[in-house]
């Protein structure tokens, strides 16, 4: 009787620390069952960009000129995420060579230009893991080399870098436990940039918004 009492009593106390355990278990953050998306990533994109360039000034006279400008970027990028359940939340990097220009005539023989030959952005990122798939959200600061030209008998052309925002939202797919693949829309807004132009020509404010959809590759580390 005695020998029963005492398994009796362990087994209840057995039972009890189980259903603690469960419950201590059950505040914790855990990441979903499935693929893992906590890691370090590195890897490429390329895509195709659009836009417009509004050029305006009021040497002379007000006068404003606003170039619609497209092209290609293929550039890389690093990220941190970490995953807490089906939540994802991480920082990402990324830099892009361009070629995304385009022209408008002010008048005859007067053509004014806008070129932006790089950007890129640092961004915070926000996503809802469904195991393998990604859905996120992102958006930080941007940079980008833009050049402003005009072309009226002799030409000019000059490149500064301008400062802005962007916003986008994106998916991604896990092919394996390490190769990531997927498509990203993004929005920037680069701002107005002053340009002190030659005698010949008339000085500008430059301000540049563009969008860009692209494709990427990561690895994940």
């Amino acid at each position: 009787m005695r020998r029963l009492t005492l398994i009796s009593a362990g087994f209840l106390a057995l039972l009890s620390g189980s259903a603690w355990a469960a419950d201590m278990g059950s505040d914790l953050p855990m990441t979903a069952p499935g693929f893992d998306w906590t890691g370090y990533y590195a890897g490429m994109q390329a895509g195709y960009g659009w836009g417009r360039s509004d050029i305006t000034g009021d040497d002379g006279g007000p006068f404003s000129v606003k170039p619609d400008i497209d092209g290609g970027f293929v550039g890389g990028h690093v990220a941190g995420l970490w995953q807490f359940d089906q939540a994802v939340l991480g920082a990402e990097a990324d830099l892009n060579y361009a070629s995304i220009d385009g022209t408008a005539e002010a008048g005859p023989a007067n053509t004014f230009g806008t070129d932006v030959k790089w950007f890129g952005s640092i961004n915070a990122k926000a996503g809802y893991a469904m195991d393998r798939l990604l859905i996120y959200g992102i958006g930080g600061v941007a940079f980008a080399g833009i050049e402003t030209s005009q072309a009226a008998g002799p030409a000019f052309a000059r490149t500064r870098t301008s400062t802005g925002w962007t916003l986008g939202a994106g998916v991604d797919y896990a092919l394996t436990s390490n190769v990531v693949v997927g498509a990203q829309y993004r929005y920037y807004d680069f701002g107005k940039e002053h340009f002190d132009a030659p005698d010949a020509f008339i000085d500008r404010d430059q301000d540049v918004k563009l969008q860009t959809l692209g494709v990427n590759f990561s690895y994940k580390f």
